[in-house]
């Protein structure tokens, strides 16, 4: 598929990310210390790591390589600074429109320390915002509503046997066994090593 000028389209991550914007509003404060389905992040670490992963995978895609970029996402367990509230959203919106430009696409770029093609980078970024758009919207209570196209993103890349799965992804567990019938969401969810059943007290 072609744009108009005859380029190449770029990735739209406009879905994933507006799920995320629209729970981190209904976020509470006591909803921080709270356990996600990340054992090692509560809700506060999620969205750090969140804020952090946007900032990266913004400057990957500009291909402006750095300490965003160099950094392993488990060197340390992510800060949440005070202004989250009003700094996520607007990062968002730079990442979605950064990675809709066929540039970020093109060539080599690097996320997590690791060097990887832009197209490889554009499938990760997708899926961590699917993945840990499930993890915030189970752990807080809220509704989960991925977008179809994210989701067939997400369960292309994770499926067994995949070779991406040594990239920045591979910090997901291995895949929980669901019905073959069971939701697109579920699938995904459970090839990223989550059970689609997780609630907060398990």
């Amino acid at each position: 598929m072609e744009t108009h000028d005859g380029t190449a389209p770029g990735l739209d991550l406009g879905p994933a990310a507006r799920q995320i914007r629209e729970l981190i509003g209904d976020i509470e404060d006591r909803q921080l210390t709270g356990p996600t389905p990340c054992p090692d992040y509560s809700v506060r670490e999620l969205l750090g790591h969140l804020l952090g992963l946007t900032a990266a995978f913004l400057d990957a895609a500009h291909k402006k390589l750095g300490p965003t970029t160099d950094t392993p996402p488990t060197a340390a367990l992510p800060a949440l600074p005070a202004d989250w509230r009003t700094a996520l959203p607007p990062l968002l919106d730079e990442l979605v429109a950064a990675w809709r430009s066929p540039a970020a696409l093109e060539g080599m770029t690097r996320a997590g320390g690791i060097d990887l093609p832009g197209q490889v980078a554009g499938m990760v970024v997708r899926n961590e915002l699917v993945v840990h758009g499930w993890d915030l919207a189970r752990s807080t209570g809220q509704a989960f509503r991925a977008d179809e196209a994210s989701l067939r993103s997400s369960e292309a890349m994770l499926a067994p046997g995949d070779d991406d799965r040594s990239g920045p992804d591979a910090i997901f567990g291995p895949p929980v066994p669901v019905p073959a019938d069971a939701p697109l969401a579920d699938r995904v969810i459970a090839l990223s090593g989550r059970r689609p059943d997780w609630q907060p007290g398990d």
